[in-house]
């Protein structure tokens, strides 16, 4: 177990400061372990607080166990001195190992994403993972509805079905999670064909019928302007934006790669080309946190 240093917090605290801030805090996946720096340099340099998550079909694709992201992800913290508020987040996760694996390795907030299960079983799930996260101090994020896919990075299927307000009130009340992924018009991965849309007056009826905070995943690819809609809602609209794909094209591009790496093969790269791909994927978290959650500036709400 990591010790925690006082500015790596939960996703409950974050959350409730960005509400009522109106502003949503940047779930980024750096996909790589080199490029969890980049990240906290972009939140240290914004002054803006963060989420570094990776979820568990990431971990299996690149090569990586929550333990070495959580020690790689302490070990930066550490020595770049980073003191904005930060969550680390487990995203997408259907084992109950894989949960405890990151919350032996320090992780700050998990998510059980059991969405593909009928709602009694969905909530069942999402309950044992939320009971156990809690009692470790931990937060816990679920999904219910199903957000779809353009790359199957993330999930596995391209189906979508959005949230029921109604149904959302009760998992939220059988569950207990704190925060609530829901689906109502983003994909993961990159727009190609279909073009991102957000169902507002859905997200204000599971806002107004619910009292966790509401995630919104797919956020690459989403017009800014959009997005802002989003969590500016009267009453408190979307906390947490999951922003993954948009970080990865930006290394690749960087490196003149079109093809995904492994994480050893990342962490085999020259210090030259690291550099470059750190201040490319640097670059686009500092554009999504000043110009997409509107999140600069403002580390200093938070009470650390």
């Amino acid at each position: 177990m990591q010790t925690r240093p006082h500015n790596v917090i939960t996703l409950k605290r974050a959350l409730e400061t960005a509400e009522t801030g109106r502003f949503a805090i940047g779930s980024f996946s750096p996909r790589y372990t080199p490029m969890i720096a980049a990240v906290l340099e972009a939140g240290q340099r914004a002054a803006s607080p963060l989420i570094v998550q990776i979820s568990q079909k990431e971990l299996a694709r690149y090569g990586i166990t929550p333990a070495e992201f959580g020690e790689t992800f302490y070990a930066e913290a550490n020595a770049r001195n980073i003191t904005v508020p930060v969550v680390l987040h487990l995203d997408h996760t259907k084992e109950m190992g894989t949960i405890i694996e990151a919350i032996d390795a320090g992780f700050t907030s998990v998510m059980i994403d059991a969405s593909e299960k009928p709602f009694a079983e969905n909530a069942a799930i999402s309950k044992e993972a939320a009971d156990y996260a809690h009692a470790r101090g931990v937060s816990v994020e679920a999904e219910l509805g199903m957000i779809g896919t353009t790359d199957f990075v993330e999930t596995d299927k391209d189906e979508e079905l959005y949230t029921d307000p109604r149904e959302a009130a009760e998992f939220v009340r059988l569950t207990g999670v704190d925060a609530l992924a829901v689906s109502c018009g983003t994909a993961h991965g990159v727009y190609n064909v279909r073009q991102p849309k957000i169902d507002y007056d859905r997200l204000s009826a599971i806002r107004a019928l619910t009292p966790v905070h509401l995630v919104l995943h797919g956020g690459s690819g989403v017009p800014a302007e959009m997005m802002r809609q989003a969590f500016r809602l009267p009453g408190g609209g979307v906390s947490k934006v999951n922003i993954a794909t948009d970080l990865e094209l930006s290394l690749l591009a960087a490196l003149g790669r079109e093809e995904r790496m492994t994480n050893a093969e990342c962490k085999a790269l020259s210090p030259d080309r690291l550099a470059l791909g750190r201040e490319a994927v640097t670059r686009t978290v500092l554009e999504k946190i000043e110009g997409f959650v509107c999140s600069a500036n403002e580390a200093g709400r938070f009470v650390l």
